[in-house]
């Protein structure tokens, strides 16, 4: 009996499986799939609205104080299309599935998943909270861990499914720390099959290849800033999202991590100060170090969304970045609501040899293969549309170890 061709849906289940096996951090954050391109199809461009939470000002006493109601949203848009070519003869279509996944599936499969990894991990750079090792070149420690607990309790991440994403030299000194805390069980087991350690400190701990390293920009610490849209403001629920830098020099980068002398962070619901700066972290680079800076979080001193307090106004404050031009470890601490991963279906074509889409766990999947007549053989393209943001940075925080000496 002649062998039977594999068919489109092997194919795009299998690629499926294989891409859900190998993405760890998108598999641990938000998921969201855009359904209604499921008729006419996705195309780069295309934007998704995503509403963020309503906030209040508690009143004190018995007057009304009507808030009307200002929703705000995040705007994301669908803006990466990639995948992966390949072309066969029939005698390698009549192999089994599990075989020509081995072959061709598998490699071509973790190759585009490393790459789609490696994109949707750049929100780390809209992430403002950090935390470091006491001496920042030190390696990661269980201290270091607690540290980013705290700053999660801190912006009210909701407890029960927090993620510890740790790049491999990360996870090798997290191990060595706390390999006295645990026990040999199951879960413990996984960590060499799956990437996944096990749960400690309230984190499913994971490692991840594409968790890479920061390198700090070459700015100096001579930087002073004298406006936010003119002055550092006693009292404003506007937000301020560009600050204006007096003196420094040398280029930040999108990425780098600061604080602003006498900018201290707020209780997000009581509004009272914690008596700590709060962190920022530039959203572009910057062409030099004086000028105007791009920055999240936005400045809010007064109103609902106020995020910090500035209680005495002056001329000059000193900004604080890290170490000029300095590689370092880079992990992330969060909650899965941190980050959105959006995708999307792509427009399924007439005319070929056969076509197939499948989702799994919100992730759009498209395969095509048509008949290339002048060669005798059959290209075939797996591609995903897709596009990702932190929808919520405060829910996430960075842990920064090993920087370089």
């Amino acid at each position: 009996m002649a062998n039977a061709l594999i068919t489109v849906d092997e194919l795009t289940a299998e690629s499926q499986r294989v891409l859900h096996q190998t993405c760890n951090f998108i598999g641990t954050i938000d998921r969201q799939y855009e359904d209604r391109f499921a008729k006419e199809g996705g195309k780069i461009g295309s934007t998704l609205r995503i509403r963020k939470p309503n906030e209040y000002v508690v009143r004190t006493g018995k007057v009304l104080d009507v808030q009307h109601q200002a929703e705000t949203y995040d705007t994301l848009t669908v803006a990466t299309q990639k995948g992966v070519d390949m072309v066969f003869d029939s005698s390698e279509l009549t192999l089994s599935i599990d075989r020509f996944s081995e072959r061709y599936i598998q490699p071509a499969i973790k190759r585009l998943a490393a790459n789609i990894e490696a994109d949707a991990l750049s929100m780390y750079k809209s992430v403002y909270n950090q935390v470091t090792p006491v001496t920042p070149t030190n390696a990661l420690d269980f201290a270091t861990v607690g540290q980013a607990n705290r700053k999660l309790v801190e912006g009210l991440a909701p407890m029960g499914d927090w993620v510890l994403n740790l790049n491999p030299r990360q996870n090798q000194d997290f191990i060595s720390d706390v390999k006295s805390l645990f026990h040999d069980s199951e879960g413990i087991k996984k960590q060499y099959r799956e990437g996944k350690m096990g749960r400690t400190a309230a984190f499913d701990v994971y490692q991840n290849t594409n968790m890479g390293r920061h390198t700090q920009g070459a700015g100096n610490t001579a930087y002073t800033t004298s406006t936010q849209t003119g002055t550092i403001p006693a009292s404003s629920a506007t937000a301020i999202d560009e600050i204006t830098v007096a003196s420094g020099s040398g280029i930040v980068k999108k990425g780098d991590v600061f604080t602003i002398g006498n900018v201290f962070r707020v209780h997000p619901e009581t509004k009272v100060s914690t008596g700590e700066l709060q962190q920022f972290t530039v959203t572009a680079d910057t062409a030099s170090g004086a000028g105007d800076w791009a920055i999240t979080p936005s400045i809010i001193t007064g109103g609902a969304k106020q995020n910090v307090t500035i209680p005495t106004t002056s001329a000059t404050a000193a900004i604080t970045l890290g170490t000029a031009s300095k590689n370092s470890d880079l992990g992330l601490a969060y909650h899965p609501t941190a980050f959105t991963f959006v995708s999307a279906d792509l427009v399924m074509p007439d005319g070929v040899d056969f076509k197939a889409r499948q989702v799994v766990d919100n992730i759009s999947m498209r395969v095509v293969r048509q008949y290339d007549i002048n060669n005798d053989q059959m290209p075939m393209r797996i591609d995903i549309l897709y596009g990702y943001l932190a929808t919520r940075p405060e829910l996430a925080t960075r842990l920064g170890s090993r920087v370089d000496a």
